[in-house]
């Protein structure tokens, strides 16, 4: 009589885990910074590509790893939400809610299938101050088991996510315009393990949520526009 392979559950959780980070720490590294205006996102990302992303009219995303999975993803969260805005109101749409879809599909992906999502996201949200309740900007790092984590002033996603994150804790300030969020981010950028040193502005995909902006508060930065930026 033969018997099933038995597999302990703990070890089979830190296997998969491992395989995670192997696969996401390949991925280029995103690093997303609030400014006086909004949000800004800047990837490493030469490609036609896109590692960033509209979500809905305040909401953007940011995905690092499998390109596949994390776009499967960003378009997950596309449908989501405009069913709840059609539903109930475009102002209803959240940061939060979307980044706790994500949460749950990740979490159900890594424990019930035998290969996890190769991916962590960054879920932004840019404040109205017409909004009660919702006048500060939301930053929201999902990891490939399905762990949230609020961050504020700034969020770091990417296999050299330790060196980038000690550069920014330095060096990041409140109040901090567009060019120099940007210029902080690049620096960090060119910190990491797989990253290009002396990274140019034709190099770098850059997108922000603007809330001086009417209506979609988001907009994707021309390599001519981030270069007169960066001077």
């Amino acid at each position: 009589m033969s018997f099933p392979f038995y597999v302990n559950p703990e070890q089979m959780a830190q296997d998969k885990a491992e395989f995670a980070r192997k696969g996401i720490a390949r991925g280029k590294s995103i690093v997303s910074v609030e400014y006086d205006q909004g949000v800004m996102m800047v990837a490493e990302n030469p490609t036609r590509l896109h590692k960033l992303g509209e979500v809905y009219d305040r909401v953007a995303f940011a995905g690092v790893g499998k390109f596949s999975e994390f776009d499967r993803l960003r378009k997950m969260g596309v449908q989501w939400a405009d069913v709840e805005g059609y539903r109930f109101s475009r102002d209803d749409v959240r940061g939060k809610a979307l980044a706790n879809v994500y949460s749950q599909i990740l979490g159900e992906e890594f424990s019930r299938s035998m290969k996890p999502f190769e991916v962590e996201v960054v879920v932004a949200e840019v404040g109205d101050p017409e909004l009660a309740g919702h006048e500060g900007n939301s930053l929201f790092k999902i990891g490939f088991d399905g762990t949230v984590q609020d961050q504020e002033g700034f969020c770091v996603i990417g296999g050299s996510e330790s060196n980038l994150q000690s550069h920014m804790q330095s060096n990041y300030r409140d109040g901090l315009n567009l060019a120099e969020a940007i210029a902080l981010g690049r620096e960090a950028l060119q910190r990491a393990e797989n990253g290009t040193p002396d990274l140019p502005a034709k190099s770098l995909e850059v997108c922000v949520l603007d809330r001086s902006q009417t209506g979609r508060k988001f907009k994707r930065l021309t390599g001519d526009e981030v270069a007169a930026l960066l001077g």
